[in-house]
C-alpha cells in the first residue's frame, strides 16, 4: 500500500513540503485540505448531500459532514482531488467542474489522540441528476438535507457534526 502525504502549508497556503498523512495528524501540522459541498435547487429550496462518516474512519465516524472531504495530491489541483474523492468516497461521477469558493484555517482536538489543522478550500458545485453508490468503508449514510433544516440541526445538535462542517456550511450558504 502506498503511504498518502499531505502537503504541509503554511497559513498563507505556501507549500513547505509533505509528510505522511497519519503523522500529520498526529502531530497538528497545517496541511492543505478541501471540503465538497454538492446541491440541488429544488421547488422547497436548496438541498445539500451530505454523508455521514463510516464508523471505521481514523476520526470523527459517524457523524455528519459534507458531500466529501480529503487531501489533495502533490501537484493535483483543488478540483482535480474534489472530482477524485466525490468519485471514491460517494461512487459520483460526471461532475465536471468545482467551484473554490472560500478558504479558511481551523485547527480541532479529535477522537483517537488526532488532530485537524488545516487550510481548508470549500469546493461547490450545483447538480441535478445524480448516480450516488458510496464506498461502505468511507461513507455509513448519506441523504440530500434542506437548507433550513440542516442549518438548525447544525446549531441543536452540533455534536452530530464534524469539526469543520459549520464553517463549511456558512461559507457555501453565503455564496
Amino acid at each position: 500500500m502506498i503511504e498518502e502525504q499531505v502537503v504541509l502549508v503554511d497559513p498563507q497556503g505556501r507549500e513547505l513540503g509533505l509528510q505522511e498523512k497519519m503523522h500529520a495528524h498526529r502531530e497538528g501540522a497545517l496541511h492543505l485540505a478541501f471540503s465538497v459541498l454538492l446541491y440541488r435547487e429544488t421547488g422547497g429550496g436548496r438541498e445539500f448531500l451530505m454523508q455521514q462518516r463510516a464508523m471505521g474512519k481514523y476520526h470523527s465516524g459517524g457523524l455528519w459532514t459534507n458531500t466529501c472531504c480529503s487531501h489533495p495530491r502533490q501537484g493535483e489541483s483543488m478540483e482535480q482531488a474534489g472530482i477524485r474523492r466525490l468519485g471514491e468516497e460517494m461512487g459520483v461521477s460526471g461532475i465536471s467542474q468545482l467551484e473554490d469558493i472560500a478558504t479558511f484555517l481551523y485547527r480541532a482536538e479529535l477522537d483517537n489522540q488526532l488532530v485537524e489543522h488545516e487550510l481548508d478550500h470549500v469546493l461547490v458545485a450545483c447538480v441535478s441528476d445524480l448516480t450516488i453508490e458510496p464506498n461502505i468503508s468511507e461513507v455509513m449514510s448519506y441523504r440530500w438535507w434542506p437548507q433550513a433544516e440542516l442549518e438548525q440541526a447544525v446549531v441543536s445538535e452540533p455534536e452530530q457534526f464534524t469539526a469543520w462542517f459549520s464553517q463549511v456550511l456558512d461559507y457555501v450558504v453565503q455564496y
